[in-house]
C-alpha cells in the first residue's frame, strides 16, 4: 500500500467494502465513532481529537453570554463579518496555503507566528494538514477523509472520525508524516513521544498555544470594545468551526457533479468554484484543486482572492520571501488566447 493509503487512522466502519466501493456509515455509526475517538479515558492517544472538540465546547459560554447579555444588531454584523470573512480568509492563508501546500515562505519565523495567531484559534494544525494531503490524493474516492459522496454528517464529523493520523506508524513512516508538518513551527513529537501520544504535535505546546492565543485576543477585544465585543468575536470563532466543516461538503458539490462550463476546469473530482467562499475567503476550490501549490486561487478577472492579497502584501513588505503564483499557467492551459485579459 502507498503511504498516503494508511497514514490516517481508519474508522471502525472502514473506508471501502470488499469491492472497493465507498462505505457510507449511518448517522448513528458516525456519532458512535466520534464519541469513541474523543474519549481520552479510553486511550490517551485520543487527546488531539478531544482537544479539537474541547476548543469548540469552550466557545459555547461566549455564545450564550452574547445572546443573553450583549446582543445587538451591530455586534451581530461584526460577528458575521469576522466569522465569514476574517476567520475564513485566515483559514485559507494559514491552514490551507501555508501549512498544507507550502505555497509561500516567510522571511522570518516572527511573521509565521503572527500569521498563525491573527485570529482566535479553533483547532490544532495537525487535524487539518495531514488529512488534507490525503484529501487531494483521494478526492471523492474511498479514503478521502471528508468525502462529500458519503453525506453531510460524514464531513461534519470528519475532524474526529477521519482526520487524525494512524497511532501505530513505523518509525520510517512517522518521519514521512513529520515532514508534512516540519515547516509550520508547530512543536512536534519525536518518535518515542509519538508512540506515547499518538500525534505529531506535542500536547503541552498545543494546549499552551491555545491558552496564550485566547488570552491575548480576549484582552485585546475587551480593551477595544468591552466584554460584549469579546463575546461576539469568540462566538464568531464558534460559527467558523462549524462552517468550515460544512464547506467540505458544499465545496465538492454535496457529493454530486455540479461543474459549470467555463468556470470549473478540473473535472477529475467534484470540487466547484463557489462565489461566496471564493469572494469572501479566496477559496476558489476547483481552481485550487487544479493548482494546489499556488498562493493565488482567484485566476479569472472577477475572482477576488483576499488570501492572495494578504500574501502579496506580506511579500511587498518582505515578510514573505517567496511564493508560487499559477495564474499565468492557468490562463495558458485553460483560457483561449482571444479571451484572455492581462494578468
Amino acid at each position: 500500500m502507498a503511504f498516503i493509503d494508511y497514514i490516517l487512522e481508519k474508522p471502525s466502519y472502514g473506508w471501502a467494502d470488499e469491492k472497493g466501493e465507498l462505505i457510507v456509515p449511518t448517522t448513528k455509526q458516525l456519532w458512535k465513532q466520534a464519541f469513541s475517538n474523543i474519549n481520552i479515558l479510553k486511550c490517551r492517544k485520543n487527546w488531539i481529537t478531544m482537544i479539537s472538540w474541547l476548543m469548540a465546547a469552550c466557545l459555547v459560554p461566549f455564545f450564550i453570554l452574547f445572546l443573553t447579555r450583549y446582543f445587538s444588531w451591530q455586534l451581530l454584523i461584526v460577528t458575521v463579518f469576522y466569522s465569514i470573512i476574517i476567520m475564513g480568509t485566515h483559514g485559507t492563508i494559514w491552514f490551507h496555503r501555508y501549512c498544507t501546500h507550502k505555497a509561500y515562505k516567510f522571511s522570518h519565523p516572527i511573521w509565521r507566528i503572527i500569521t498563525q495567531n491573527l485570529v482566535i484559534k479553533t483547532f490544532p494544525e495537525e487535524i487539518y494538514v495531514v488529512s488534507h494531503h490525503v484529501h487531494h490524493a483521494k478526492s471523492d474516492q474511498p479514503g478521502d477523509p471528508y468525502n462529500s459522496r458519503a453525506g453531510f454528517m460524514y464531513c461534519m464529523l470528519s475532524d474526529v472520525n477521519h482526520q487524525r493520523i494512524k497511532k501505530d506508524l513505523s518509525e520510517e513512516d512517522y518521519k514521512r508524516a513529520y515532514h508534512f508538518m516540519a515547516h509550520t513551527g508547530v512543536q512536534l513529537n519525536n518518535f518515542e513521544q509519538y508512540r506515547k501520544w499518538g500525534s505529531l504535535a506535542r500536547p503541552f505546546y498545543t494546549v499552551a498555544l491555545w491558552f496564550v492565543n485566547w488570552a491575548f485576543w480576549f484582552t485585546v477585544l475587551y480593551l477595544i470594545g468591552g466584554p460584549g465585543l469579546a463575546c461576539a468575536i469568540f462566538t464568531s470563532a464558534m460559527f467558523w468551526f462549524v462552517l468550515v466543516r460544512a464547506f467540505n461538503y458544499t465545496g465538492h458539490g454535496k457529493g454530486k457533479e455540479k461543474h459549470v462550463d467555463g468556470l470549473d476546469f478540473d473535472r477529475s473530482n467534484l470540487a466547484v468554484n463557489q462565489t461566496r467562499p471564493g469572494m469572501f475567503t479566496g477559496e476558489w476550490h476547483n481552481n485550487h484543486h487544479l493548482f494546489p501549490g499556488s498562493a493565488r486561487a482567484g485566476f479569472l478577472p472577477y475572482q477576488l482572492d483576499l488570501a492572495w492579497i494578504y500574501i502579496y502584501c506580506m511579500h511587498k513588505i518582505r515578510a514573505v520571501s517567496s511564493y508560487k503564483d499559477s495564474k499565468k499557467e492557468f490562463l495558458r492551459k485553460y483560457i483561449k488566447p482571444e479571451t484572455r485579459k492581462p494578468v
